[in-house]
């Protein structure tokens, strides 16, 4: 998700900050789901959580009652969480010992771990894939080993149900050993031993190879033919990997029938509102960045889009779920905060850390 933040400057905001909503739309029409309730993941990533509840952010329902997240997102349908982890960050927040202490919290309440490694100290993505400072200049065969024994701690630690080896890795990951265009076979090798090391130590966790958008992803997953994996998980934001939800699913749709894999939607998100809660730049703050005139920027237009795209997956084929990204992560450092949330305007609650719409479309009918 790193490359979300490089492009801040050159995104604008509205400026008016009284977090109205107009909730008068007609919703779009959705297909009735042709999968059944217990083959969906219905996943939210809340790696924000451990750092906003040392904060003491109180978040509520929509009576505007007190509650605890997981708790209350997993009575509204939530059944898996998606925990990003980093190898040595510059604070405890992704690092090994909070994301394990974070998952043994979500497993207690009955929920999915699925862990999204990023093989780097801190945000991995397509323009960004360094790794950590202390596989840096390493020989290449340490490098593996490395990766190897990093992965069997994460599986044998952690046991997620779920894995990514590596965070939207369009060009490759580990650059500059496992760039694509540099070095291919090795970019096969690296996820290899990634890979390797969750079936040698776990007979249950499902591995997922993660890529950003769809354009060029039969090209990517076309080099994996001869990997070990069970899933293609894809992001998608309008802003970034297009506005057409019928290209989305004719993508999905291929992918999995041309490479036999079960699919979902990794990473998405939408706005509730164009305003904003503190002085941190927003990712997205324009109506041109929107998919209009269907899904406007409120609370209702919110919901649609999640429903929608809950819709396709489940007419999907192998489609087996969707990850709303970055809900918890609200304005928590103040209204005039510089550092504070970029996303605050798509995050599952509103400005009073209130409940919004969206939290229904967790639910699998």
């Amino acid at each position: 998700m790193r490359y979300l933040f490089v492009l801040l400057a050159s995104l604008f905001i509205s400026c008016s900050n009284d977090g109205s909503d107009d909730n008068s739309e007609t919703p779009p029409i959705v297909t009735p789901p042709i999968v059944t309730p217990s083959a969906f993941l219905s996943a939210a990533d809340l790696s924000y959580l451990p750092q906003l509840d040392s904060k003491n952010i109180q978040f509520y329902n929509e009576k505007g009652e007190a509650v605890q997240m997981l708790t209350y997102l997993k009575s509204k349908g939530l059944n898996t969480v998606r925990i990003r982890i980093w190898n040595h960050p510059e604070n405890i927040h992704s690092s090994f010992e909070e994301v394990k202490s974070f998952s043994n919290k979500v497993k207690a309440l009955g929920l999915k771990v699925w862990i999204t490694v990023h093989y780097s100290d801190t945000w991995a993505d397509p323009g960004n894939q360094t790794p950590p400072k202390k596989w840096q200049n390493i020989s290449y065969a340490a490098l593996k080993d490395s990766i190897r024994v990093y992965t069997k701690k994460i599986i044998t630690e952690i046991d997620p149900e779920y894995i990514q080896i590596g965070n939207e890795i369009n060009s490759g990951f580990l650059f500059p050993y496992g760039e694509i265009s540099k070095n291919e076979t090795q970019f096969i090798e690296l996820l290899s031993e990634g890979i390797k090391a969750v079936r040698t130590n776990s007979n249950n966790t499902k591995i997922m190879i993660h890529f950003a958008g769809f354009n060029n992803s039969d090209w990517f997953y076309n080099k994996l033919k001869s990997l070990d994996y069970d899933i293609i998980g894809l992001s998608y934001y309008p802003i970034w990997h297009g506005k057409s939800l019928s290209n989305l699913a004719e993508n999905l749709t291929s992918l999995s029938e041309k490479y036999n894999k079960e699919i979902l939607i990794a990473e998405t998100a939408y706005p509730f509102t164009l305003d904003w809660n503190d002085w941190t730049n927003n990712i997205v703050g324009e109506e041109s960045q929107l998919i209009l005139p269907d899904f406007p920027a409120t609370e209702v237009g919110q919901k649609n889009f999640i429903d929608n795209i809950k819709a396709i997956l489940k007419q999907t084929n192998k489609g087996i779920g969707f990850c709303y990204w970055g809900g918890e992560w609200v304005a928590s450092k103040g209204p005039e905060a510089k550092d504070g949330s970029s996303w605050e305007n798509q995050a599952l609650f509103n400005f009073q850390n209130k409940a919004l719409p969206v939290v229904e479309a967790f639910k699998i009918d």
